[in-house]
């Protein structure tokens, strides 16, 4: 069992591009997101939302804290991780590194729509970096 955990499978390049640089790609940009939002929470402000004003809203509900540690902080250490993952995968090949991002993944989009659902049914109001997050 050990070693079809440890089985190296080439990936498939996509336009001549390793498939976990993309993903890596993609995690450095929700990085920066959640990064940017955890940095506002924790200095006691409030994301820029433009026009829209459904950011501070969102900030300011009781759902913007999980155990007292902003939903951003386990954002950016969700993101860590599966940028760890990714980046390893393209190093590696190894398969199970891509089935562990994956599964990591389908963690922060069951979170993403369970949170969207409060924002639009519970809050009132949805936060623009919050769901830019999940996409």
């Amino acid at each position: 069992m050990t070693g079809r955990l440890t089985a190296r499978v080439p990936a498939r390049r996509i336009f001549g591009i390793h498939p976990g640089l993309i993903l890596a790609v993609l995690d450095i940009i929700g990085l920066l997101i959640a990064t940017y939002l955890a940095t506002v929470e924790l200095q006691g402000g409030v994301p820029v939302c433009g026009p829209l004003k459904g950011c501070e809203t969102v900030a300011t509900s009781e759902y913007n804290r999980i155990g007292g540690i902003p939903v951003a902080v386990y954002g950016v250490g969700l993101s860590l991780m599966l940028l760890s993952l990714a980046l390893a995968w393209w190093r590696t090949d190894i398969y199970t590194l891509l089935l562990a991002h994956y599964g990591l993944s389908l963690v922060g989009v069951l979170f993403e729509i369970y949170f969207l659902y409060l924002q639009i049914f519970v809050i009132g109001a949805v936060c623009v970096w919050c769901t830019s997050y999940g996409l």
